[in-house]
C-alpha cells in the first residue's frame, strides 16, 4: 500500500509541473509562485481554470479568456476557518479580504441545521457552514433565554435523563440534516457532566463527525476532553489553544501531541493574537465578584473601547455583551503559532464594525508578522495549516472537503493570491473591521471575490458545506 501510494504521488507531483490541460481556459493565473501544501510544489506555475475546477498547473504557455498576471504573488489553495462566529455577509466580506475562501461555525454551532442553511439562502461571498451544537442545543432543552451563550439553566442545570435523551435527539436529527461536525463550548456549560459530554461523543462518532472543543479548566479539562474521545472513539478538535492554554500553552500542546503518538485523532487551531473575546456575561467569569482589582482593567468593552474597573465590569456584566480580554503575553501566542501541530483559525466575530481584530486580518497577520518578520513559521507549513490541514480535518464526514485545500487537477479553484512582501494584518483592538493588506485577488469556485486589491460586489459564488442528506 505504501509503494502504491508513493507511486501515484511522483505521478501527481509530474501532473502538476507539466499539464497543459488546453485551453482556452475561463481564467489563467499567469506566472505566480505557486504553492501547494498537498504536493508540496513550489515554483513558477501558470494556473488553468475551467468551470470552476482546476484543470492545468503547468509551466507550459496557456491561454484564457481572461489572464491575471500573477508575477511577484503567492498562488495558494483558498484559506480555510474552521472556527468563525460570523457567519453574516459583513463578517464574509472582511474574511474574502484576509484570504478566506471558506468559514465555519463549528465550536458553538446551532440547534437548528435546516433552518440555520435556510437562513443565509444559498449562494454567499464565500463557503461557509455549521456544526450541530451542544451549547445552542442544551439552551433549547432547558429553556435558557440566552442570546448566544446561556444566562440561565443552560449554564447552571445538571441534566435530567430526560434532558439528555432530547438532546441526543437533536444532534441526530442536526447531523441526519447535514451538520459539518459537532461543536462543543463546555467551558460555558459548567453544570454538564461526564456522563452528558461523553454520551453527545457517541453520538458524533456515530457519525463520523469530529468534535471541535472548547476544553474547560485548562490542562484538567484537555485531559477530559481527550479521555472522552479515547473512550466513545471520536475525532477531536481543540480550538484555540493559545487561549485555552494561556501560561502552559507549550504543555497543552504536549499533552495533544501525546495522544496523537498513542493513535488518537486529536488536532487543534490557534489564533495569532495575545488578547481573547467573549461574553462578559459568560460562566467563564461567575467569579468576577472576587477578583484583585487589576484583574478588572485587563478587559475592554468592545462597544466602546474602555478599560474596566468593578463598577464598570459589574455594569456591563448586568446588560451583557462583548468584551476583548488582554490577559496573555505575546510569547504565549508565539508558542501557539510556531507549532506545526495548530491551524490557522481566527475566532472571529465581527459584529456592526466591532470586534477582536482576530475577525479582520488572522491569516495576513501569521504570513506578514510571523513568516516574513520574525521567521519562526515556514510559509510552506504556514500555508497547510491554512488549507491542507482544515480541509482533511472535516473531509471524513464532509466529502466536499477533498476537493478544498489543495491544487489537484480537479479540485475546487478556490485560491487565495498574495504578496509576501506586503501582507499583513490592519485591523486594531480598537477598530477590529479594517482589512488586511496585500490579499491581492481571492477566487471562489473560479470567481473573483477579491479584485487587485478590492472587493468584487455583487458575486455570490461560496455555497453551503453540508453533508449530502
Amino acid at each position: 500500500m505504501k509503494l502504491f501510494q508513493s507511486v501515484l504521488f511522483s505521478i501527481s507531483l509530474l501532473f502538476l509541473s507539466g499539464c497543459g490541460g488546453g485551453g482556452p481556459f475561463d481564467i489563467v493565473l499567469e506566472g505566480g509562485r505557486v504553492m501547494d501544501p498537498e504536493s508540496r510544489l513550489d515554483g513558477v506555475r501558470n494556473v488553468g481554470i475551467h468551470d470552476g475546477k482546476i484543470k492545468a498547473v503547468t509551466d507550459k504557455k496557456i491561454s484564457g479568456k481572461r489572464v491575471i498576471d500573477a508575477s511577484g504573488l503567492v498562488v495558494s489553495p483558498g484559506f480555510i476557518d474552521l472556527h468563525d462566529h460570523g457567519q453574516n455577509e459583513e463578517a464574509f466580506r472582511l474574511k474574502a479580504l484576509d484570504g478566506v475562501t471558506a468559514a465555519f461555525e463549528l465550536e458553538v454551532g446551532t440547534g437548528d441545521i435546516a433552518t440555520w442553511y435556510a437562513e443565509r439562502g444559498g449562494s454567499q461571498l464565500i463557503h461557509y457552514g455549521v456544526s450541530i451544537g451542544h451549547i445552542p442545543i442544551r439552551m433549547i432543552v432547558m429553556g435558557d433565554a440566552g442570546d448566544f451563550l446561556p444566562s440561565g439553566p443552560a449554564k447552571t442545570k445538571v441534566a435530567t435523563e430526560a434532558d439528555i435523551v432530547e438532546m441526543v435527539r437533536r444532534f441526530e436529527e442536526g447531523l441526519i440534516q447535514g451538520a459539518v461536525a459537532v461543536g462543543f463550548g463546555i467551558a460555558y456549560t459548567p453544570a454538564a457532566t461526564v456522563k452528558e459530554f461523553e454520551t453527545m461523543l457517541r453520538v458524533a462518532a456515530k457519525y463520523d463527525a469530529s468534535v471541535h472543543i472548547h476544553v474547560r479548566d485548562g490542562l484538567s479539562g484537555l485531559r477530559e476532553a481527550i479521555a472522552g474521545a479515547k473512550d466513545t472513539g471520536t475525532a477531536l478538535h481543540v480550538v484555540h489553544a493559545n487561549s485555552s492554554g494561556a501560561e502552559v500553552t507549550a504543555e497543552f500542546l504536549a499533552i495533544i501531541q501525546e495522544a496523537r503518538a498513542s493513535g488518537q485523532d486529536v488536532t487543534t487551531e490557534a489564533y495569532p493574537y495575545s488578547a481573547s473575546q467573549t461574553y462578559i456575561e459568560s460562566a467563564l467569569f461567575d467569579d468576577w465578584e472576587s477578583w484583585e482589582p487589576a484583574r478588572y482593567n485587563t478587559f475592554q468593552w468592545v462597544e466602546t473601547g474602555e478599560r474596566l474597573n468593578r463598577d464598570s465590569f459589574a455594569r456591563y456584566r448586568a446588560a451583557g455583551g462583548a468584551v476583548i480580554i488582554h490577559a496573555r503575553t505575546e510569547a504565549m501566542t508565539r508558542t501557539a503559532i510556531e507549532s506545526p501541530l495548530t491551524m490557522i483559525a481566527s475566532d472571529g466575530l465581527i459584529k456592526d464594525g466591532k470586534g477582536h481584530p482576530r475577525g479582520s486580518g488572522s491569516y495576513a497577520r501569521v504570513l506578514g508578522r510571523y513568516v516574513r518578520e520574525e521567521r519562526v513559521v515556514e510559509l510552506m507549513d504556514a500555508l497547510r495549516r491554512m488549507t491542507l490541514a482544515p480541509a482533511r480535518r472535516l473531509e471524513t464526514r464532509v466529502p466536499a472537503m477533498r476537493n478544498k485545500g489543495r491544487m489537484r487537477i480537479g479540485a475546487d479553484a478556490d485560491f487565495t493570491l498574495f504578496d509576501p512582501e506586503t501582507v499583513i494584518d490592519r485591523a486594531t483592538y480598537t477598530d477590529g473591521a479594517v482589512s488586511s493588506n496585500g490579499i491581492e485577488y481571492v477566487l471562489i469556485n473560479g470567481i473573483p471575490v477579491v479584485d487587485g486589491g478590492k472587493l468584487v460586489e455583487h458575486v455570490r459564488p461560496g455555497r453551503p458545506v453540508r453533508v449530502s442528506q
